[in-house]
């Protein structure tokens, strides 16, 4: 398979969550596009010169977190996520009732989520979006160890405040 090809097929599996993923780093959306753009083209170059990349979604990822920080920095403060976000969710239907304690449900957990320390949320996207600890652990640059506790006191945090 050509790196056109590997590419052009990583881009379409993975670019939306690369998007979502530069968005928590503090990226506003159009940045976060232009952003996702730059990191699949510095694959594609970086495979074009004959670089062998082991793991190209692991190596996106990557990119992608330094790549947005660097961008971010630029840009001075970061945004936080929008606690309304989950508005923009569709209805799935359900009743009055129902509609009402999901929608307090999810207002929890954005909450929450607001309260997770930057390292935290990145280890949680990175987490949900497949990632196993040792990955995560080379796409932000810490240790193992660190990604395992940032997941778990993230997940503690996030249970308490759905539960409560």
């Amino acid at each position: 398979m050509s790196c056109e090809d590997v590419v052009a097929r990583l881009f379409e599996e993975a670019r939306d969550d690369v998007y979502r993923y530069l968005v928590t780093l503090g990226l506003p959306a159009g940045q976060a596009q232009e952003a996702t753009q730059e990191v699949f083209l510095r694959l594609y170059a970086t495979m074009k010169r004959g670089r062998r990349v082991e793991n190209p979604r692991a190596w996106v990822f990557r990119v992608a977190h330094n790549h947005g920080l660097t961008v971010r920095g630029r840009e001075g403060a970061m945004r936080a996520i929008d606690p309304e976000v989950h508005l923009n969710i569709a209805d799935r239907g359900g009743g009055p009732e129902r509609d009402l304690l999901e929608w307090e449900r999810r207002t929890r957990m954005a909450a929450a989520v607001e309260t997770l320390s930057p390292q935290q949320r990145q280890c949680l996207h990175l987490r949900s979006e497949g990632f196993r600890y040792r990955e995560i652990a080379a796409i932000l640059g810490i240790s193992d160890s660190s990604v395992a506790e940032f997941l778990k006191r993230a997940i503690t945090r996030l249970r308490k405040a759905v539960d409560a």
